[in-house]
């Protein structure tokens, strides 16, 4: 089962390094969406600190949720998904490793970048160190509930309005504690909570995702 999430993984990975542009598209709108708001709310460094957090997260947010439309439409588009499903593989094990690609290329990157970022917002090194530790977290959360909108509006035209529909309320929980572990870890109140919570989210997610993602291309397939 092993070699098979990996065969699943090295493939989307490799689709997505010819598709290069839609993986720049998601990244180049998070340094955009990032950079604008310290131009249109003034340079005033304490107003910068006090909302990097929210800013931060919510680009990472809308970034991510803009890729979630290549998670399965193009397999689906082919006739690869249908293949998938009569492969002997079962198709959550393919659906962990769709999510795991999704996340590599759309996900990851986010991470690496938000701490340069960050300095435009004058954070404090602590503060930084725990927003990468927040994304780190709670952006692979995104990617497994996204998977579960994905796949509920696969083949749906409109199919992206509706997928946002679905996974933004499911969001707002990983916003909350993502963006509050940062601004706790600013004022001086400690991040462990915050962290500890998104770090249970992500437990949940990873355990019940795929499964719920699974049963959602089964119903959209047939």
């Amino acid at each position: 089962m092993l070699s098979e999430l990996l065969c699943v993984i090295r493939r989307d990975l490799l689709l997505a390094y010819r598709r290069r542009a839609d993986a720049l598209t998601t990244l180049f709108f998070f340094i955009i969406v990032a950079t604008l708001f310290p131009l249109g709310v003034g340079p005033e460094p304490g107003m910068l600190r006090t909302m990097a957090p929210g800013i931060l997260w919510v680009a990472a947010l809308l970034a991510s949720m803009l890729a979630l439309g290549r998670l399965f439409a193009l397999d689906h588009a082919d006739g690869t998904l249908e293949q998938m499903l009569l492969s002997p593989a079962p198709l959550t094990l393919i659906v962990i490793g769709k999510v795991c690609a999704h996340w590599l290329v759309s996900g990851l990157p986010l991470v690496l970048l938000a701490p340069l970022l960050a300095v435009q917002f004058d954070l404090a090194a602590g503060a930084t160190w725990v927003l990468f530790l927040s994304l780190l977290i709670g952006t692979p959360v995104l990617s497994l509930i996204g998977a579960i909108g994905a796949a509920l509006t696969l083949g749906v035209r409109g199919g992206g309005v509706l997928v946002a529909l679905l996974v933004l309320p499911l969001y707002i929980p990983v916003l909350i504690f993502g963006a509050g572990a940062v601004g706790a870890q600013a004022s001086g109140l400690g991040a462990s909570a915050h962290l500890l919570l998104l770090g249970g989210l992500l437990a949940g997610a990873a355990a019940l995702a795929p499964w719920a993602t699974a049963a959602a291309l089964r119903i959209s397939l047939e």
